[in-house]
């Protein structure tokens, strides 16, 4: 049992590829928690996934046993978040189990738009900020600069800010004792009634539903009957374990701790993220504040390519949501895709993690219909209706107004590249706020409609600023736009999956670029295939995807011409059949590449 004096819980916070995951790997090699064999780079990245892009998706947590310089052992629970915007969701949970946040900054690049969002929602959940200067080995480091950045645009001292290097190991123990000496130690008391707040969870093969959590009061131990306070369902505690970060088991967890409990839970909806779990014989008063329910901006529809995997999916979407909170699906029905599910996402990074890992893990084909906001329509008889799937639009007739989701973004950019990125941003009909400096670094805030970002404008934004710029956002508000329904025919079929809405003034652009995008995208036929884009009954672009040709003629050698022409006639007419009850099959990767805006 460890004092809670002796308790430090903090995460690691800080913008994509400043070096989060491998200060972690330097902080759990200094307290020993894995043994050089055991060491791996990002040993907390432990999805495929997660290694070969790169990037963290999931927090994880750690317990390190560190002894301080005083000649006492102290208990350190860290907390490893991503940095993507997308996953911000991860971070804020991450956030509520801890008092205090290591700060991280690449000493080269400097402040960027995810330090900013993250440092923010550090300050509001109260914690105690270190700022922990990365990457000043690197020959580019300029930590006075660096220094002052954060002074003057985040507003908090870097007097103090420790100058390491994770990939080196340079001054990692000056970070383990600033998190025994600077930050505060967790407020509990063992002898009330429990309450612990579920931070995650996640499902493994072999002991089912794993429940994460953070004791405040109380203590949990093994074979105890909790209860769900939300849920109000009730189990027993068959294991109570800490990550180190292999799975090491523990008698109880006290006020403070941080670790993971199992409970035979069998059902993925009975663990939801943020609930409180209390004594089930004596429970506490009121449950804990828990977190604010992810708001998804982006929507798409998933389809099982083979109907008799439907229940497969299904399950397999309860598992996801279940280790990612942020995610949401209900069940719809297509008439061209069959049976389906219609998804919510934090952004298209997310989306496409989770198609991705739907794919690996559980063996899934899949069928991603073009992802698209929420829209509210307001009827003529005064209704207002929320449309999230653009084939769902009801008669033009009856709608009075269709109104849209703004954002504001943060853009981060070097000077050199401000004009195209003012270019790109106005082109995407949006509205600059301000404009303002730090040093060579232009900071712009413009307000953008959220259907023009969700496709390919963080792709477009990373290219003309060779990956310089750095991109936030945050949902408005909802404005009237001349929105109007994009519909693309192929073969004169209507292809559901490739409705959009856009705005009037584009829709032709949209239209032909999205034809000239399917001619190449779409096999060839035997016969000519028509695409055209139309809005209600007018087309307004068209390509021909021109037939293959047989060469009927080519057993003909010499003889009159009337020999040759019969058999063409006699093709022709085949082809022209062939036309009327020919099927034109879509390949999956046509869909996407097809409504990507911008021809980098």
């Amino acid at each position: 049992m460890t004092e809670l004096s002796h308790i430090r819980n903090f995460s690691i916070i800080a913008h994509i590829d400043h070096g989060k995951s491998t200060l972690a790997d330097r902080l759990i090699h200094a307290c020993g928690g894995l043994s050089d064999r055991e060491m791996k780079e990002q040993v907390l990245d432990n999805m495929d996934i997660e290694r070969e892009r790169g990037i963290t998706i999931k927090a994880q947590t750690v317990r390190l046993d560190y002894l301080a310089a005083d000649g006492d052992r102290y208990q350190l629970n860290l907390m490893d978040t991503p940095g993507h915007v997308d996953f911000a969701y991860e971070v804020s949970r991450s956030l509520a189990a801890c008092e205090g946040s290591l700060l991280v900054v690449d000493a080269s690049q400097g402040v960027e738009a995810q330090t900013l969002a993250n440092v923010y929602m550090a300050i509001d959940a109260d914690h105690e900020i270190i700022v922990v200067l990365n990457k000043v080995d690197l020959p580019a480091a300029d930590v006075p600069r660096v220094k002052a950045q954060i002074e003057d645009v985040i507003g908090i001292d870097a007097s103090d800010a420790i100058e390491v290097s994770a990939k080196t190991g340079l001054n990692i123990n000056a970070v383990l004792e600033a998190l025994v000496t600077r930050l505060p130690a967790p407020k509990g008391v063992r002898d009330d009634k429990l309450k612990s707040m579920l931070v995650d969870s996640w499902y493994d093969p072999y002991l089912g539903v794993m429940a994460l959590t953070r004791v405040r009061d109380g203590v949990l131990k093994k074979g105890m009957k909790v209860r769900m306070m939300a849920t109000g369902v009730n189990h027993q505690i068959d294991r109570v374990g800490v990550l180190t970060p292999k799975i090491v088991e523990v008698a109880e967890l006290g006020p403070g701790e941080v670790g993971f409990i199992t409970a035979s839970i069998k059902t993925v909806a009975d663990c939801r993220v943020g609930d409180t779990i209390t004594n089930d014989r004596d429970p506490c008063a009121d449950p804990l504040e828990g977190f604010k329910p992810s708001v998804p901006v982006v929507f798409c529809g998933l389809f099982p390519i083979d109907a008799a995997t439907y229940t497969h999916l299904r399950e397999s979407l309860e598992k996801l949501r279940l280790n990612d909170a942020s995610f949401h699906f209900e069940a719809e029905s297509s008439a061209a895709l069959g049976f389906g599910f219609r998804c919510g996402f934090l952004g298209l990074l997310h989306l496409e993690i989770i198609q991705e890992r739907l794919e690996r893990e559980f063996d899934l084909d899949l069928i991603t219909t073009a992802p698209s906001v929420v829209y509210k329509l307001n009827m003529t008889d005064g209704t207002v209706i929320e449309m999230h799937n653009p084939a769902d639009m009801p008669d033009v007739m009856k709608i009075a107004s269709i109104e849209e989701p703004w954002i504001v973004a943060t853009i981060f950019v070097p000077d050199e590249y401000l004009g195209p990125v003012l270019t790109l941003c106005t082109e995407r009909r949006g509205e600059q706020i301000e404009l303002t400096y730090v040093g060579s670094r232009a900071m712009v805030v413009y307000k953008l409609p959220l259907n023009e970002v969700v496709f390919d404008f963080y792709d477009r934004l990373k290219s003309i600023s060779r990956g310089y710029a750095s991109f936030d956002y945050q949902v408005d508000e909802y404005v009237e736009g001349d929105l109007v329904k994009l519909q693309i025919l192929v073969n004169a079929e209507p292809v559901d999956a490739l409705s959009v809405i856009v705005h009037r003034g584009q829709s032709e652009n949209r239209g032909r670029a999205i034809c000239q995008r399917l001619k190449d995208l779409i096999p060839r036929q035997l016969f000519k295939i028509p695409v055209q884009a139309a809005i209600g009954g007018k087309v307004i672009a068209r390509e021909t995807i021109s037939a293959m040709r047989k060469d009927v003629t080519a057993k003909c050698y010499g003889g009159d011409i009337s020999r040759k022409r019969k058999l063409l006639d006699k093709q022709k007419e085949g082809k022209k059949r062939m036309r009327q009850f020919g099927k034109v099959e879509i390949p999956q990767s046509a869909f996407i590449a097809a409504l990507k805006m911008g021809d980098a």
